[in-house]
This record gives C-alpha cells, sequence and structure tokens, in this order.
C-alpha cells in the first residue's frame, strides 16, 4: 500500500503539473484537495476531469488547506503566496511535483537545471542516449510532468528552480548546472534565493553521483564538495573536464565531435552541446556515438530559429529568451541587428542590455517593458523606436534594417503581458515575418 493512502493533501494549481499530481495522488490512494487562484475556462475544464477531488477556484484563502497533511505546489505558485506562507507556519511538508514523483518512485536518470539553455540540453542529451539504444525520454519542465511516468523510464528531466524549491528527497545520479544569471526575481525575491534553488538540485548526491558544471564562479560554489564533479566551459576545456580544443568537443572520455559540424548553430547552443557530451558519455554512451546525434540535432521551434530571408534581411525567432543573459547569448556573433525586445520584466536589470550595443542597429521595444527598454539603450546612442504589436514590430523592424542585416526576436522578458506564452510571441513573430515575405513575392 502506498505512503500516501488516506493522507489528506492539497494541491496547489491547477495547471498541468497540478493536474497529472492530483491524479498521482488520487491514484495512491490520498484524499485531494486541488486549490487554483484562478477560475477560467481551463481551469473548470480540468476540475471537470479529475474525478474525486474538491477542487476550489478563484480565491487564495488560506484557510481551504482545511486539515491538510501534505502541499504539493505548481510551479507556478511562489513561495510567497498565502497558502504556502500557511503550511509552513504549520509545519506542513510541501513539496513540488517532482519529489512527490520521486516518492512515488520515479528515478529520473539525469537532472537539467539553469537559467537559460535547460530544454536545449535535455533534448541533447536524450538524442544522444537514443543513437546508442537507449530508451530515454525528456520529462519535466520541458514538457510531461515526471509523475506522469512509470518508475522504471529512463528519464532526462528539465528541472526550474521553482521545481527545486520544493525537493526532499529528490536525488538525481547525473545533476547538471549550466549557468546561473539574474531571474525570476518576481518568484524568488532576490538573486541569493533563487541561487540556492537552483543548488539543490546537488544536494542528496552521494559520492557515486556526478555533478556537471559550468565553470563559473557562481555555478562552482553551488556544487562545492560534490563528488564526481566534471567542469565544462563553452570554449576552453577545463583541466579534465569538458570543453573545446582544436576545434573539438572533448569530454572526459574522449573526443566527440568537432565543434563546426554542429547543426545548432552560435555559443549558446554548443555550450549544451558540451553539456550534453558529458552527461551522455558519463552515462556509457561512445563519444563518437554522441557526436554523431549532436551534429545532427536541430534546436526546436523559438530558439535561434531562422524563420525566412526577405530583401537579403534574416529574420530570426529567439522567443524563449526571456532574461537578458539570454538575449546577449543569442546575440554574440551576430552583427548589424535590429533587435524586436521587452515584454512583461520578472524583477530583472533590463540595463544589462546595454552590453548588446556593439551588435544592434537599432531596437524596437514592445511590452509594458518598452519604457525600461529605451532607457538602457539611452546611454549607448542607438536608435530605439515602440511598437503596440508584434506586426507592428516586424514592420517597423523591416524599415529599419538593409540587406545582410538580421532581425532578431529576442524579448528579455517574459510574455504575459501580451501573449499566453513565448511559444505563442514566437508564432506571431513567424506570421507577422511570413506576411512581409507574401507581400515581397
Amino acid at each position: 500500500m502506498s505512503a500516501l493512502a488516506g493522507k489528506k493533501t492539497v494541491v496547489l494549481g491547477l495547471a498541468r503539473s497540478g493536474e497529472a499530481a492530483a491524479r498521482a495522488l488520487l491514484d495512491a490512494g490520498a484524499s485531494v484537495t486541488v486549490l487554483d487562484a484562478a477560475d477560467g475556462d481551463q481551469q473548470r475544464e480540468r476540475a471537470d476531469g479529475i474525478a474525486g477531488a474538491r477542487v476550489v477556484l478563484g480565491r487564495t484563502d488560506p484557510a481551504d488547506l482545511g486539515d491538510a497533511e501534505l502541499v504539493v505546489a505548481s510551479p507556478g505558485v511562489p513561495w510567497s503566496s498565502p497558502w504556502i506562507e500557511e503550511a509552513r507556519r504549520r509545519g506542513l511538508p510541501v513539496w513540488s511535483e517532482v519529489e512527490l514523483a520521486f516518492r512515488l518512485g520515479v528515478r529520473p536518470l539525469v537532472g537539467i537545471t539553469g537559467t537559460n539553455g535547460k530544454t536545449t540540453t535535455t533534448e541533447m542529451t536524450v538524442a544522444a542516449l537514443r543513437a546508442a539504444g537507449r530508451d530515454a525520454v525528456a520529462a519535466g519542465n520541458v514538457g510531461t510532468p515526471l509523475v506522469s511516468f512509470t518508475p522504471d523510464a529512463e528519464i532526462v528531466a528539465e528541472l526550474s528552480s521553482f521545481q527545486l524549491q520544493g525537493i526532499d528527497e529528490f536525488r538525481v545520479p547525473v545533476a547538471v548546472l549550466l549557468n546561473v544569471a539574474h531571474d525570476h526575481l518576481d518568484w524568488h525575491g532576490s538573486d541569493e534565493a533563487y541561487r540556492r534553488a537552483k543548488g539543490r538540485i546537488f544536494e542528496n548526491q552521494g559520492s557515486e553521483d556526478v555533478a556537471i558544471v559550468h565553470d563559473d564562479p557562481v555555478c562552482r560554489a553551488l556544487a562545492t564538495g560534490k563528488a564526481g564533479q566534471v567542469l565544462f566551459a563553452d570554449d576552453q576545456r577545463p583541466h579534465g573536464g569538458a570543453g573545446v580544443e582544436d576545434g573539438w568537443i572533448v569530454v572526459p572520455e574522449g573526443r566527440v565531435v568537432e565543434a563546426s559540424r554542429l547543426r545548432a548553430r552560435g555559443r549558446p547552443n554548443r555550450s549544451d552541446a558540451i553539456a550534453a557530451a558529458a552527461v551522455a558519455c558519463a552515462l556509457g554512451v561512445e563519444p563518437a556515438t554522441a557526436g554523431a546525434a549532436l551534429a545532427a540535432f536541430e534546436t526546436g521551434r523559438h530558439r535561434i530559429e531562422e524563420i525566412a530571408v526577405v530583401e537579403g534581411v534574416t529574420y530570426v525567432n529567439d522567443s524563449k529568451a526571456t532574461d537578458p543573459h539570454a538575449t546577449l547569448a543569442a546575440l554574440e556573433g551576430m552583427h548589424d541587428v535590429v533587435l524586436i525586445a521587452g515584454g512583461r520584466n520578472k524583477g530583472l536589470d533590463l540595463s544589462e542590455l546595454a552590453a548588446a550595443a556593439p551588435h544592434l542597429r537599432a531596437v524596437v521595444a514592445i511590452g509594458e517593458s518598452a519604457g525600461e527598454i529605451d532607457a538602457a539603450f539611452a546611454p549607448t546612442g542607438i536608435a530605439v523606436e515602440k511598437a503596440g504589436s508584434m506586426e507592428d514590430a516586424v514592420a517597423r523592424a523591416r524599415e529599419l534594417a538593409v540587406a545582410g542585416d538580421t532581425v532578431l526576436l529576442s524579448p528579455a522578458c517574459a510574455s504575459f503581458d501580451m501573449f499566453k506564452n513565448y511559444e505563442e510571441r514566437g508564432d506571431a513573430f513567424r506570421a507577422a515575418v511570413h506576411r512581409i515575405e507574401g507581400s515581397d513575392q
């Protein structure tokens, strides 16, 4: 019988992971209440599909916790919420969905976290493992919740800071920290709290486990003392670690692939490929096998994705870039760029974008943070125009660009002021580009 049988549980949030957590708890025999501050069509539809759970929508009253013995929080619910504050005041355990999955016997093989590059590295790692005949799957923040898998699945899990905030016993044999930049201050409250959450990926690892860590002071500090540590860098190879030597991606197990053969172009993708190679080879994949898979890998939509060339101008969709660190990384190696940036700021310092000035011809600012984007570039002399929609932004960028330039959507902000997610934002950019492409025929 499950240890959760008969336990009074509360699930906070009725998005994808909350729904999956509620179903898993019900299957385990727990009593389940689901709380969500929203009360829209999506929440009602999900609520109707969870037979056996009590669902309360449209309020954040701590009293709705009732006599709960366990709280499972969805990633969208910050720990400053009245529910979690009340749960912690009572001394109740507060788990994320990934901790719940672990308690139910789901044991990911790999956990990957970082401010940027998580999804690409996760997908690259799965590709390299599958090339070696492993039945690997991507899960977690990248798509299907962990709790939806069976215990015998070979899982490469993308893990957000929100998910790691709520772990207790959760552990992965191979833990990866890609980078840590300023992000999600609106959720965590401070850089220190955000970094601590990221570092939790290592806290339950033992001497037999592997920690693959980007070779920078912040990441090294978060993994201090961990046995089996492999440092990686996106250029020169750290001693005994993973990086680039003589044009080749090299890991402790040997040469993997010439960096120039990667279809996924740009420094961020090269860095992700190095981390994925280190993971796959640490799990026994032959370097050449991993290299072939990584060379053939193509990034998904909304990640430095070339959409079209119109009148000699290349249009690139990087809508996944939701913080300045990601935008600056995307711009490395580019020149004469008209940048479309802005959206909902996540409590970050957008003035960091001024460092992009040498790469830029002009900027088109969108969304709630358009004024902040304008202010960020004011000291640089870069021209900034404001646009009221994505269609308007692409039209203005077209006017500012000349043949040989690149128009890059890399917002450095969240999408929620204008779009429901970064995918919808990227799709709007794609559609606007295709419209001007059609008008040019």
